[in-house]
């Protein structure tokens, strides 16, 4: 028996509430993926999912309170929504309570359409050109490791003020990984992709090439501060630290790095010393996300009363300047500040940048040029300290030219703290995360130049 269309399943959860107010949405999932191993591929494979989930909302007299419950495949509808009621009734009143959102926003997408899919047709072009770099790889001596996925999901959202809303996201990233036969070097590349028309196997593989390449001679360094070119995709896993800690509340009530000593946040003050823009805008070209709030638990970033809330373009940072933090609607009010949401994307640039990473490396008399970071962990919330360890080269640059490999590091650093003494940064590209590309893969970041990334100790990580 076929499973009901998502939208019959939100009307019918919908018309099944007895609660105050209620959500319900749907996401339609569907993923093809290959992945590979010693120049051949091993696995390939697709799925498809359903998740359903109802949020309701109860006042027991008071205050409104919620309750979400959730389930996969084709759940018994009417359990579902008595299970929300029930989880609404035994909560207590809801801090973020809020009138539920009646407005539309721009964006909401076909409601009666089917489900967008994907297939592992996705991978018709992408699969003999990484058959071919599986051959050339061999006649180097050389082995790659990786593998590639295309998600797409369709998310209906319905409420009992009458919102129906509907968005599709495609999601894409290819990891490739380089070994010399004998594994003594490793070398990454990797991009995030809508739809990998737009993925160049003989570009990564070019870049893993040439990695290896440098990697034949081998330099130990002591730890230390060096001057450091960070890579886009390493740019990118410090930035989502900064813009994932960008909750208002915990700013202005003194427990994260956008606090302001005293009192309040630290909107408005300077945090880079270039002036870098830090941004998310749902219809960026290429990075486009969902441009409406859907929530299943409240948080300190976004709440259950916000479902179907506009998340319009934001400069977090702009000039240099910090602008905005992320503040629901409940928060919003109490402080008399703009409501701002979080959107599924991320871009840093410097405005007018045009110069290449390869321009950096031969304008550095000499320096550290690293590829990825990985085991990025918070120490401090106050500062936003981190730590972490690099990965798959990190690479000596002397005259200009990189001259070989180095040993990992740990680094300890805060990517507030870096903004400010950042010196150049390159042209703003696609990159693709190493540490969190398994849910954020819509980032565009430049290279940039730090004089003095503090490597604090030596890995012993190959």
């Amino acid at each position: 028996m076929s499973q009901p269309t998502p939208q019959d399943v939100v009307e019918k959860a919908l018309a099944a509430s007895t609660a105050d107010g209620q959500v319900a949405f749907v996401v339609e999932s569907s993923e093809a993926n290959l992945r590979w191993a010693s120049n051949s591929l091993t696995t390939n494979g697709s799925m498809r999912s359903r998740q359903v989930v109802v949020v309701s909302f109860v006042d027991g007299g008071t205050g409104m309170a919620a309750g979400t419950v959730a389930r996969t495949g084709s759940p018994d509808i009417d359990e579902l929504v008595a299970a929300s009621e029930q989880a609404a009734r035994d909560a207590g009143p809801a801090e973020d309570a809020m009138p539920l959102v009646a407005e539309t926003p721009s964006g909401s997408g076909d409601w009666d359409a089917d489900p967008a899919e994907t297939s592992i047709g996705v991978f018709a072009d992408f699969a003999p050109a990484l058959g071919q770099a599986f051959g050339e790889a061999r006649g180097r001596d050389e082995l790659l490791f990786g593998y590639a996925e295309h998600s797409m999901e369709t998310t209906y959202l319905g409420t009992s003020t009458g919102l129906r809303l509907r968005h599709d996201q495609p999601s894409g990233r290819v990891e490739l990984n380089g070994k010399s036969t004998d594994m003594s070097r490793s070398v990454w590349a990797g991009t995030g992709t809508r739809n990998f028309a737009d993925v160049s196997v003989e570009a990564l593989a070019g870049e893993v090439a040439r990695k290896l390449g440098w990697a034949r001679r081998r330099v130990e360094l002591p730890a230390g501060r060096y001057e450091t070119l960070l890579p886009p995709s390493a740019v990118s896993d410090l930035m989502i630290y900064v813009y994932w800690t960008m909750e208002a509340r915990d700013a202005d009530e003194g427990r994260n790095v956008y606090a302001k000593a005293g009192g309040g946040n630290r909107v408005g003050e300077r945090l880079a010393a270039l002036p870098l823009t830090l941004r998310s805008d749902p219809f960026e070209p290429g990075l486009e996300a969902c441009p409406f709030q859907v929530v299943s638990g409240s948080s300190g970033s976004a709440s259950v009363f916000d479902n179907g809330m506009a998340t319009p373009a934001v400069d977090w940072i702009s000039g240099g300047v910090l602008t905005n933090l992320i503040r629901p609607r409940a928060w919003a009010l109490k402080t008399t500040a703009p409501a701002t949401a979080a959107v599924d994307n991320l871009v840093l640039e410097l405005p007018g940048a045009t110069v290449t990473q390869d321009e950096m490396v031969a304008a550095t008399d000499r320096g550290l040029l690293l590829t990825t970071l990985w085991y990025i962990r918070e120490v401090d919330p106050q500062t936003l300290l981190l730590t972490g360890l690099t990965r798959d080269g990190v690479f000596l640059v002397e005259g200009g030219e990189v001259t070989g490999a180095v040993n990992n590091f740990r680094f300890n650093e805060s990517p507030v703290d870096l903004l400010a003494r950042i010196t150049q940064a390159g042209r703003t590209e696609r990159t693709l995360p190493r540490e969190w590309n398994d849910w954020f893969t819509r980032a565009a970041m430049p290279a940039v130049r730090v004089p003095d990334f503090n490597m604090s100790s030596v890995s012993p990580a190959s």
